[in-house]
Formats: C-alpha cells, structure tokens, sequence
C-alpha cells in the first residue's frame, strides 16, 4: 500500500519517532512525504521514502494529486492544531481530498497508531479491490 506521510515543523520528531515505533510495518509498504519530512524519517529509520516538494513549494499539490488519482492508501498528517506557521501545508485542503476519495487518514499519534496497527493486520485491504 501507499502510505502518505506529512508533519507540521512541531510534530517533525514525534513523527520520527512513529516512524521508528512502526518501522516493521511501514518498510512493507511505499512510503511518500514532503520533504523535510522525508528526509528526517529517512534519517532515522532507513525506510526509503519517496519524497515530493517541501509542502510551501507544491508538495501538499503533488501529495493531493497522488490522492486524487488513487495513489494514496493511508494518510498520517501529524499537524499542529495551536501554531501553525504561514510557510506549512494546510491541513484543510488536504482533509477535503482524503474525505472526497475515501483515503484513511490520521491527524494524531493515537489515530495513526490504530490505522498503522489495522494495516499490518489487513483491515485496510479493501483499498486494493477499491482501486
């Protein structure tokens, strides 16, 4: 499966460290992020990661792109609800296409967690026949 992978410069490390966490599962599947995002989770983990633009430089039009045309089959946004800066990816836009194509997506560690831990146990494969 395609897993997105997207955070805010506030949840960058938390985002590290799920990916850390959950690197059994995620390295069964493609992975893309923006990215700064990218490269840190890269960094960390070993995990090959296709990354798009930074979001502020068309990366959030690439990743929706990949939703529109069902290129996407889970989403993390780690986003930061209280501070987020004019140069991060608007988590508005991106919800909506999630929402319009049916993409799983998660805004938070404990959504994120339960969809990772659905994925490893093949809840998510009706994706594949919805393809």
């Amino acid at each position: 499966m395609n897993i997105g992978l997207v955070a805010h410069d506030a949840k960058k490390k938390l985002m590290q460290n799920f990916c850390i966490a959950y690197r059994g599962i995620l390295c069964k599947h493609n992975l893309y992020a923006t990215e700064t995002t990218g490269r840190l989770v890269e960094s960390v983990t070993n995990l090959s990661i296709h990354k798009f633009l930074p979001g502020h430089l068309g990366g959030n039009q690439q990743l929706g792109a990949q939703i529109e045309h069902n290129e996407i089959d889970l989403l993390i946004f780690f986003r930061d609800p209280l501070a987020p800066k004019k140069h991060e990816p608007n988590v508005n836009d991106i919800v909506k296409l999630c929402d319009m194509y049916n993409i799983p997506m998660a805004t938070n560690i404990a959504t994120a967690e339960a969809l990772v831990l659905a994925l490893d146990r093949g809840d998510l494969d009706w994706r594949e026949i919805y393809k």
